[in-house]
């Protein structure tokens, strides 16, 4: 567990260059910091999340995020069978959508297949793989940044030129808050999340000791694939009704039904850190993910060797393949509206 003394730090924002892609672009790294010591650091490459540093007793600070020490790691990181999208923004379209394939108004599109014979996380190069361009930070109080990226029509498939803006902003209530806005030319699918990985013992333990609340009495069902059949389950007698404090699972990656919204969506308790995480969305779902996509190939921040049980993920968002279910929230942005979407995640020490 890597554990840092908060007199390492100051209060000032900071901007460094994180490395350099293939094509000669400069990636920089931004650090917000808030008055009680609480730090997010995010590139612009993915818009991610590569550390995320809280406060805890003895005025020490924690890394509570999973994450590369540099900008290579990141690239070759997509290159793997299953990459592990570590804190970066999800687009156009998070979560899978079945045979690559949705229809609107009355046209079919035809996504680009990138796990197995299914479209995830925007297909081959998803706005997590994107340099996003740098719109405004400000310092002082709740310290924040904004970061935008332009989709080009037909870019992966998907219809219309969609225009995102996403607003980091690190509150003095220890709370990393998402702001998505997103206009369109044209009628379009749209479904954003953040893909961290948590672990409130630290990003090189394991997960399996820290206590889940997963604020929900439904639950997708899917198929061998992962693809949602378009049923929903009662989590009454099922083995991931978190309803009520459980150790972390070993093994989900499911799509929970969030039905209050402004309420708390899930949770993360650390008896070790004494620290609690809570989630707020006012999207329809967060996907509980752990394990698949951390292996020995994976060697993360500090030298950390990452496994399965490193850490876990509240992706809130949209249904997975909800373009092609008629009974799931709506996923069509039309050109004339505009897509909002807020995610809270607050830290307190216990």
């Amino acid at each position: 567990m890597k554990i840092k003394h908060k007199s390492h730090y100051t209060e000032i924002n900071t901007k460094e260059i994180f490395g350099v892609l293939p094509d000669a672009t400069a990636i920089h790294s931004y650090k917000l910091t808030n008055r009680n010591g609480m730090q997010a650091t995010i590139i612009d490459y993915g818009a991610t999340v590569t550390s995320l540093m809280i406060p805890i007793k003895n005025g020490k600070l924690i890394d509570v995020v999973l994450g590369f020490d540099n900008l290579d790691n990141y690239l070759k990181s997509y290159s793997l069978s299953d990459s592990p999208y570590f804190g970066a923004t999800i687009g156009r379209y998070a979560g899978r959508i079945n045979n690559g394939i949705f229809t609107l108004n009355d046209k079919t599109y035809f996504l680009n297949k990138n796990n197995n014979n299914h479209s995830i996380h925007g297909g081959f190069i998803g706005f997590s793989q994107k340099k996003w361009k740098i719109d405004k930070r400000t310092d002082g109080e709740n310290p924040s940044i904004t970061m935008s990226i332009l989709s080009p029509a037909n870019e992966e498939n998907y219809p219309g030129d969609l225009s995102v803006s996403l607003t980091y902003t690190l509150s003095e209530n220890n709370e990393l808050q998402l702001e998505y806005n997103a206009t369109t030319t044209a009628d379009t699918i749209i479904n954003l999340t953040n893909h961290s990985y948590f672990n409130l013992n630290g990003h090189d333990s394991s997960v399996t000791d820290q206590e889940i609340i997963v604020n929900s009495d439904k639950i997708l069902e899917t198929t061998s694939d992962n693809i949602p059949t378009g049923n929903i389950l009662t989590l009454l007698d099922h083995p991931f009704d978190f309803r009520s404090p459980a150790n972390c699972p070993s093994n989900i990656d499911d799509s929970f039904v969030i039905e209050t919204k402004n309420d708390i969506a899930a949770a993360l308790y650390s008896p070790l850190n004494r620290l609690r995480m809570t989630v707020y969305t006012n999207q329809p779902s967060v996907h509980v993910f752990v394990g698949g996509n951390c292996s020995d190939k994976i060697k993360g921040k500090e030298n950390a060797i990452y496994h399965s049980l490193s850490g876990i993920c509240f992706e809130a968002q949209n249904f997975p393949d909800a373009p092609n279910q008629n009974n799931f929230p709506n996923s069509i942005l039309k050109k004339e509206d505009k897509y909002h979407h807020q995610t809270i995640y607050k830290f307190q020490s216990i």
